[in-house]
């Protein structure tokens, strides 16, 4: 009933709509809301105390199972909203808010009374059926058409005033039946009988779409000419197919129709119902009551008025509408909280990596590690080299690179030999890789989501993203050119020492030899060539020798100090980029698992049949 419940343009305040905190650290405001929530469901489920405005005070009885199952249900719808307010708009959760708000009107109202309206199209003798029932003439009857301009409403007993004002009844209107046992049977009951759903008067029309989205139950009557009616079946019945339990079907006028007719026609409207979605509540199971009437000559009138008063009596007409009115709401934000085929949203381990990679790759974790390598191996050179290659090492020091240019020249100097080609993505800048990581994260993290959930999640990773070049930015100028051009000697290994006075003897050789030797040149010295010349030659031998040795065995210190220095790198940028953009996602994430259990209390625990 697109009239009934698409009425978004009205606004709705959502109140204490939001997450429940735990029990005893609310304010007291809270807690009077949970007790207002605990009210409002036994008032809905006709278990709690008091009549309404006018009416005595009762006992409340413990709650029924369709009683718990629907506080569980406002409670879960309520947190619901509350948790999507800022994540969906207005208008898509009008339903939602509408339902909340009928369910907290029935609070303080009375539960001992049931709200039963009385509709139908033009001529189908709705009136008369009203007046039947009550036993008076109290609705006007006739030929011209409308006949009923406004809601009439005729109570079997006292304390119903507080339901009626919300109907917006006037007192004028408020009738009672006639004294009788047969109104015995109806007490409690407050039967509305309204305009005609397809009249010609607008006004009419809107009357019919405001009561009968707060009535309890309906019964709606046609007759043997219209009750394939477009407008009731597509208009009214149709978008009510959930609201079989407090719906009753009534086809008037059965003294019109000869013989077996009457049966033929109930069948027919039963195949309608039945294709309009309404269960029919027939062996025994729940749903709609079909039956067939003549308000003019009394006939099932009898029959119609024992199931109203047995309908009236169990007290559960209000949570059974509002359980409907649940359903209805969750299968159309179904499509806003579940995701078929979707096991579960979550940043995978592998989007995770390549993220990292990524990053590490806008900063330079390679290169500079590669750097840093390279600072080590050149340390062991001048350590353990010979003093003749010194100031060529000290030369090639000077030109080692401290930009992120260099390190990036030195990346690909490195990759330069690999037996692939780079991929064109290399090419591109660390601002656009950086982007590119921050997109694909969240495309990853987005797949299966509802369209709504998955705009915020993208919308977290780029609003996360927009100064996460900038900040990675900072730790390649700070930590990058650190690491690979280290202010301070990276560590020594214990064998270093040994090189070093290995070296050392080899340049004594070399000096003591020469020196050996220019003595026998000037004469001071005995001549005998071949001892100083051999120890010159044992000198300049063994110090590359020895340099040669300290190359080999400083690789794998070398690797092992690169490799750190590029997992430092990598870290503090992964660091950066998880503070930035996987926890906001993976908070966003959370945040839909929370209200799809939400959704999940709201849509399982049905007590009404679909």
């Amino acid at each position: 009933m697109t009239a009934l419940t698409d009425r978004t343009d009205d606004r709705w305040d959502d109140g204490l709509i939001a997450r429940s905190r735990p029990e005893g650290l609310g304010h007291d405001g809270e807690h009077a809301g949970d007790e207002s929530d605990e009210a409002l469901v036994r008032a809905v489920s006709g278990t709690v105390s008091g009549a309404g405005s006018d009416g005595g005070k009762a006992t409340a009885p413990p709650l029924s199972p369709e009683g718990q199952a629907l506080r569980l249900r406002l409670d879960a719808l309520r947190q619901l909203v509350g948790l999507s307010r800022t994540r969906l708009d207005g208008k898509t959760l009008a339903e939602a808010g509408r339902v909340l708000d009928e369910a907290a009107a029935r609070r303080g109202l009375s539960p001992q009374h049931t709200v039963v309206a009385i509709a139908g199209a033009t001529g189908s003798g709705k009136s008369t059926l009203f007046n039947s029932l009550a036993g008076v003439q109290i609705s006007e009857t006739g030929l011209r058409r409308p006949t009923t301009a406004a809601p009439i409403a005729c109570s079997w007993s006292d304390g119903a005033a507080g339901l009626l004002d919300r109907l917006e009844i006037p007192g004028r209107l408020r009738r009672r039946p006639r004294e009788s046992t047969e109104a015995e049977a109806l007490r409690g009951m407050v039967l509305v009988d309204l305009p005609d759903l397809d009249s010609a008067v607008g006004a009419h029309r809107d009357h019919v779409d405001r009561v009968l989205g707060l009535v309890d139950a309906v019964v709606w009557v046609v007759d043997p000419e219209k009750y394939a009616d477009g407008v009731l079946h597509e208009r009214y019945l149709r978008p009510l197919a959930g609201h079989a339990e407090v719906t009753f079907v009534v086809l008037n006028q059965v003294d019109r129709l000869p013989g077996e007719s009457a049966d033929l026609v109930l069948d027919d409207l039963r195949r309608l119902l039945d294709d309009d979605g309404i269960a029919l509540g027939e062996h025994g199971e729940p749903g709609a009551t079909v039956l067939g009437v003549s308000a003019l000559t009394g006939e099932g009138v009898g029959e119609l008025r024992e199931l109203l008063g047995q309908f009236t009596q169990e007290k559960g007409a209000a949570t059974r509408r509002i359980s409907a009115d649940v359903d209805r709401a969750a299968v159309r934000l179904h499509p806003l909280y579940v995701a078929d085929g979707h096991p579960g949203p979550e940043i995978g381990e592998v989007t995770r990596a390549e993220f990292e990679d990524r990053l590490a790759e806008a900063v330079g974790a390679y290169a500079a590690g590669l750097a840093a390598e390279r600072a080590w191996r050149r340390n062991a050179g001048r350590a353990c080299g010979t003093p003749w290659l010194r100031l060529w090492r000290w030369y090639e020091s000077r030109r080692a690179p401290r930009s992120l240019a260099g390190l990036a020249s030195l990346a690909a100097m490195g990759r330069a030999s690999a037996p692939f080609e780079a991929p064109a993505e290399e090419e591109v800048t660390a601002r656009q890789r950086v982007e590119q990581a921050v997109r694909t994260v969240a495309e990853e993290a987005a797949i299966g989501l509802p369209d709504p959930w998955a705009q915020a999640v993208r919308e977290t990773a780029v609003r996360g993203g927009e100064r996460l070049p900038e900040a990675l930015d900072e730790i390649a100028v700070t930590l990058g050119a650190a690491v690979a051009v280290p202010g301070a000697k990276p560590p020594r290994p214990t064998w270093w020492p040994a090189a070093v006075l290995a070296q050392a003897a080899m340049t004594l050789l070399q000096v003591y030899g020469g020196l050996w030797l220019v003595g026998q040149i000037a004469g001071v010295l005995e001549p005998r060539l071949l001892p100083p010349v051999l120890l010159m030659v044992a000198g300049i031998v063994g110090g590359p020798l020895v340099e040669w040795a300290c190359s080999l065995a400083a690789r794998g210190p070398a690797r092992r100090y690169g490799q750190d220095a590029e997992r430092r790198l990598r870290q503090a940028a992964a660091g950066c980029g998880r503070a930035r953009v996987l926890e906001p996602v993976a908070a966003e994430l959370l945040r839909y698992r929370e209200v799809r259990e939400q959704y999940a209390t709201v849509a399982k625990l049905s007590t009404t049949r679909q």
